[in-house]
C-alpha cells in the first residue's frame, strides 16, 4: 500500500474580483494524516482543496507535496485521487472498469489493472458488484466505487470534497466510518472537506475550522471540542449554552461556581460563557432558583431545558434514564462541571 507524503499549503490567497476566498491560509498535513477542513459555505475550504488538486491557482502562496513545489504543476501531473459529492462514474462502464479507468490512462497492462481494481473493490466491500453498472447501485455503493477508483491509482494525496452530503443520514454514517477505515489501512495523506461537524470530528486526525478564508483553529477533534480557540469555533463546533458569567484573575464565576477561563476569553468583567450541554448539571431541589421547562428525548440521551432566575434558558444533556426524573415545572438547581469555558463579550 502507499505511504503518505507531506502536504504544505503556505500563505495561500485566492482573490476573485473583490472576494477574498482565501486569506493567507497556511496548513501543513503530515504524511498519512487525515485533516478535515470544516466550515460554512463560502469559508474557502473547497477553494483550498481545488488549489491543492491543481484545479485552481492561488493568487499568491505556494503548494508543496513531499517537499516539492507543485504550485504551477498542472492537475494531471499531481497524482491526486479525488472524490466529489457527485459520484461522476462512467455510466457505460462496469464497476470494475470504472475502478480500473485511471490505471488504463496511466498505461498499465490489463492484468495489472484488473488485479489492482479487484483489490480496491475488496477494500471497499464491493467485490460481488464488480460486473454491475453504476445505475444498478445505490448512492452509497456508487460513492464507494468512486473511492475505490480514486485509490486505485495509488495517489500521493486523496482529496474528498463533501463526499457524503448527497447521501441519507444512515448511509452517511456507515460510509464515513468506511472512509476512515480504508484511509487508515492504505495510509494515504488525505484532505477531507465538509460542512458537517460530526463528520469532521469522527474521521479526522486533526480538524481545521475555517471562516472567511482563514484558519480559525487546527487541532485534534477532542481538543477542538473541549478548548475552542475563538468564539466562532465554539459556536460552530457542538451546541452551546450562553450563560451570564463574570471573569477575574483567569477564573469564571457562573451558575454558583468558579471554573477556569479558556485562552481567548475576555480578560475581566461580565460576559457570556459558552457551556456545552453535557457540562451542565441539573439537581432536583425544591428551593432551587431554576425551573424545568421541557425535556427532549433523543434516544439514549435526552436534553433537559431549564429557565434560570434571570430568564436565561439552559439545556443540559444527560442519559435518558437520568432525565426521566425531571418533568416541566420542577424546581431545580443548575450548575456546571469544573471544565474550562470560553467567555465572550455580551452582545449589546
Amino acid at each position: 500500500m502507499t505511504n503518505g507524503v507531506s502536504v504544505e499549503l503556505n500563505e495561500l490567497t485566492r482573490v476573485y474580483g473583490s472576494v477574498k476566498a482565501l486569506d493567507g491560509l497556511t496548513l501543513h498535513i503530515a504524511p498519512g494524516e487525515l485533516v478535515a477542513l470544516l466550515g460554512p459555505s463560502g469559508c474557502g475550504k473547497t477553494t483550498a482543496l481545488r488549489i491543492l488538486a491543481g484545479l485552481d491557482e492561488p493568487t499568491s502562496g505556494t503548494v508543496l507535496v513531499d517537499g516539492k513545489d507543485v504550485t504551477r504543476v498542472p492537475a494531471n501531473k499531481r497524482d491526486m485521487g479525488m472524490v466529489f459529492q457527485a459520484y461522476s462514474l462512467f455510466p457505460h462502464l462496469t464497476v470494475l472498469e470504472n475502478v480500473a479507468f485511471g490505471l488504463k490512462m496511466r498505461g498499465k497492462d490489463k492484468a495489472q489493472r484488473l488485479s489492482r481494481a479487484n483489490e480496491m473493490l475488496k477494500l471497499v466491500g464491493l467485490s460481488e458488484h464488480r460486473h454491475k453498472y453504476a445505475s444498478e447501485l445505490s448512492g452509497g455503493q456508487q460513492q464507494r466505487v468512486a473511492l475505490a477508483r480514486a485509490l486505485a491509482i495509488q495517489p500521493r494525496v486523496l482529496l474528498l470534497d463533501e463526499p457524503l452530503s448527497a447521501l441519507d443520514a444512515k448511509v452517511r454514517v456507515q460510509l464515513r466510518d468506511e472512509i476512515r477505515r480504508v484511509q487508515l489501512e492504505v495510509g494515504t495523506t488525505t484532505l477531507f472537506v465538509t460542512h458537517d461537524q460530526e463528520e469532521a470530528l469522527a474521521v479526522a486526525d486533526r480538524v481545521g475550522v475555517m471562516s472567511h478564508g482563514k484558519l480559525e483553529q487546527l487541532a485534534a477533534p477532542a481538543e477542538l471540542y473541549a478548548n475552542p480557540a475563538t468564539p466562532f469555533v465554539a459556536e460552530f463546533v457542538g451546541l452551546n449554552n450562553k450563560v451570564p458569567a463574570s471573569v477575574s484573575g483567569g477564573q469564571v464565576q457562573l451558575l454558583g461556581t468558579s471554573v477556569p477561563a479558556l485562552p481567548g476569553s475576555i480578560s475581566s468583567g461580565a460576559g457570556l460563557a459558552m457551556v456545552r450541554p453535557e457540562s451542565v448539571t441539573v439537581t432536583a431541589d425544591p428551593h432551587g432558583d431554576a425551573t424545568v421547562t421541557s425535556v427532549a428525548f433523543l434516544g439514549p440521551i435526552s436534553r433537559v431545558y431549564c429557565t434560570l432566575a434571570d430568564g436565561t434558558v439552559v439545556g443540559a444533556q444527560m442519559a435518558s434514564s437520568a432525565a426521566r426524573a425531571f418533568t416541566p415545572g420542577d424546581r431545580v438547581t443548575v450548575g456546571t462541571e469544573p471544565t474550562g469555558v470560553l467567555v465572550i463579550e455580551a452582545a449589546g
